[in-house]
């Protein structure tokens, strides 16, 4: 009676252990792989703001020009921190 007891035990912490990766929710692939993307534009839009200062410092581009630039490329950037939020 005791070895039934004990099989039986065991046999339901074998099933718990086998079943849990299944009743964990599962993680949306396509969402990782959006994340990735945004990540990877939010550095290289971060290395595009970068660029501009520097060639603005250098005097490859006028105040005007660069502070126009820098406005646009910042607010790309702002957007792509917003959709990196909102998942």
């Amino acid at each position: 009676m005791e070895v039934v007891l004990l099989v039986a035990v065991l046999a339901a912490v074998v099933a718990f252990l086998v079943l849990q990766p299944l009743r964990a929710p599962a993680t949306s692939e396509p969402e990782d792989g959006r994340r990735a993307d945004l990540e990877a534009a939010k550095e290289a839009k971060y290395r595009e703001i970068k660029d501009a200062e520097l060639d603005f410092q250098m005097g490859k581009m006028s105040e005007e020009d660069w502070r126009a630039l820098d406005r646009e490329l910042r607010a790309q950037a702002i957007e792509i921190l917003r959709q990196l939020d909102r998942l």
